[in-house]
């Protein structure tokens, strides 16, 4: 038996590119229960409630930069924690992400994830979309076998032996996964490891959309974009005269234009009036956003989009802030995952990437024509900061959510 502590470490990465979409359905609704994604629907609107609690977590702790992450990268990671730990720190993880286990069980939980993660990663989607899950273990050290069953039955978790007393190998090795996994968008995610780390944990999504409108490049030009009151910086702006699903809250005095991806994806874009972001940010819930669905409607309007580039990276120990403490401190139990030796998370780090652009990687041939109504329509301009949420459709489950302050990064 080791008579010291060791660690792991807790690494998440995320890639979103976003390329040329169809217009979508409802975000996660509580009572949706339906045959034959029930077990993943059940999971769906606590993850959509973390997202938002998430977000204005991080608002908190920075409301003028970009804001990118992906819900269902971090939930995957922390459930699968969940697997191995006991006592306290299992029932903090759980009511942490926001499960009441009052109205879900356990069992349900995984299940759900099970379905999920099967689901999303059927082949044959014309969307891109891959999520995995590596183990990297130290050579050294014995897992409890019903973990390893668990975590490769529930979250078809790759496990790889790895030599920890060798910082420089073992961090090449992981970073190595992690841009393999993202298709070479995410690299050198780690840049050390903690001198005790035994047990690494890595989740990723890839996640590769396509409109099914593209924008012209030939009409994408330099346009102002208004940081804040202050800043102004040029961006290169996509635009369409076209139809869209689209409505505008006079409550909360935004606009809201949701974009289908082909396959089972969309996107909400939310873009406030000036000096209603605050206001809007603070009404964010999956009530509202499902009272945007029901408000839209298919109308015709000429639409100004930045082309975006940007990242989200952080350190998941602001978790604590929403009642996961335990596990970062000695009071961690992961007995269920080791019994070798006393584990704590030393470091847990989520990364996303957001790109944005007319087409993406893969040209379209096609040509679309529309009948664009006789009426001047109404310009919707993203030339201010905004709000992306971004679903699978099939599962409903959030993806990615975030804030664009500035296209061009922080």
């Amino acid at each position: 038996m080791m008579a010291f502590a060791l660690k792991f470490c807790l690494i998440l990465a995320g890639l979103c590119s976003l390329v040329p979409g169809r217009l979508a359905e409802e975000l996660p609704d509580s009572e949706d229960t339906a045959d034959p994604l029930s077990a993943s629907h059940r999971i769906s609107p606590y993850m959509a409630d973390f997202s938002f609690d998430f977000y204005r977590l991080l608002v908190s702790k920075s409301n003028t930069t970009n804001i990118f992450f992906s819900p269902m990268s971090i939930f995957t990671a922390f459930t699968l924690l969940a697997l191995g730990a006991k006592s306290a720190t299992h029932d903090q993880i759980l009511h942490g992400l926001g499960f009441n286990l009052t109205d879900i069980s356990e069992k349900e939980i995984f299940e759900g994830f099970q379905q999920l993660l099967h689901t999303l990663n059927l082949p044959g989607n014309e969307l891109q979309l891959t999520t995995s899950n590596g183990l990297f273990i130290d050579k050294k050290l014995k897992l409890v076998e019903k973990f390893l069953e668990d975590s490769k039955k529930l979250y078809a978790s790759d496990t790889f032996s790895t030599n920890f007393e060798d910082k420089e190998a073992a961090k090449k090795q992981i970073n190595d996964y992690v841009e393999k996994e993202t298709q070479g968008k995410i690299v050198d995610l780690i840049q050390d490891l903690h001198p005790d780390a035994v047990f690494v944990l890595v989740n990723c999504i890839f996640f590769k959309g396509k409109w099914e409108k593209p924008f012209e490049a030939e009409l994408t030009t330099e346009r102002p974009f208004h940081v804040d009151a202050e800043t102004t910086v040029p961006v290169q702006t996509m635009s369409r005269l076209g139809m869209f699903q689209v409505t505008y809250d006079d409550e909360l005095a935004c606009w809201v234009v949701m974009m289908d991806y082909l396959g089972n994806a969309s996107a909400f874009f939310i873009l406030p009036d000036t000096g209603k972001l605050e206001q809007v940010e603070t009404a964010l819930s999956k009530e509202q956003f499902q009272k945007w669905s029901r408000n839209l409607n298919r109308r015709a309007i000429t639409l100004y989009f930045p082309k975006v580039s940007i990242s989200g990276s952080y350190d998941l120990k602001v978790l604590s802030d929403m009642g996961i403490t335990h596990v970062f401190g000695e009071q961690a139990d992961l007995s269920g995952i080791t019994e070798q030796a006393k584990l704590k998370l030393s470091q847990a780090l989520h990364k996303a990437v957001l790109n944005i652009d007319e087409k993406g990687t893969e040209a379209s041939g096609a040509t679309y024509l529309e009948a664009i109504p006789m009426s001047i329509p109404p310009t919707v301009d993203f030339n201010r900061p905004f709000l992306i949420a971004i679903h699978e459709t099939k599962t409903k489950s959030t993806l990615f959510m975030g804030k664009v302050v500035n296209p061009s990064g922080n």
